[in-house]
């Protein structure tokens, strides 16, 4: 006898918090940012892992599969927004000279501004996710690939950039 496929042992869910709740549990939020290898090691330790195998993206795949979560679930679409770019280029700081220096003086500070503005937690402020999440959001062309390597090599131009976007969509009355 074939078996073509493994009985889950739990009926079809997503994950029981969001992405971004972070703040929901602030400890383990601090865990995560100042120390994440001491949570994932918790997390391969939680599952019979090694904890070599840590918190990213093979655990989380063994997470799905154990757990019976599917890979997307859609409660909501976003807002139809005809396909469009940024409103400004990734390096044009002087577009906006207020968010270049608040971005170069205060970048913790701009990506808990960008994070308000999207009814996020502070901590995501910054980085691919929030990227990823806004350029969705609003039908702007892009990738994951792309956001992962502006928010890793251009952080702060790349916060600059979607603030300058944020508020010009505010302006526009699209935010």
């Amino acid at each position: 006898m074939a078996l073509t496929s493994q009985p889950a042992a739990f009926a079809p869910k997503d994950f029981q918090t969001e992405l971004t709740n972070c703040c929901d549990d602030m400890a383990i939020c601090c865990l995560g940012l100042f120390c994440s290898p001491i949570l994932g090691c918790m997390i391969a330790s939680d599952m019979n892992e090694c904890c070599l195998c840590g918190s990213g993206w093979p655990m989380r795949s063994v997470y799905r599969t154990k757990y019976n979560i599917p890979i997307m679930m859609f409660t909501s679409q976003p807002a139809a927004f005809a396909p469009t770019d940024f409103d400004s280029g990734l390096m044009s700081c002087c577009d906006d000279m207020s968010v270049c220096c608040y971005g170069y003086f205060c970048l913790p500070c701009l990506g808990c501004s960008i994070a308000s503005d999207m009814n996020e937690c502070c901590c995501c402020g910054l980085g691919m996710t929030i990227r990823s999440v806004y350029r969705t959001k609003y039908n702007i062309q892009g990738s994951m690939c792309t956001d992962w390597c502006v928010g890793n090599f251009c952080m702060s131009c790349a916060a600059c950039q979607m603030k300058r976007d944020i508020d010009m969509r505010k302006r526009n009355g699209q935010f």
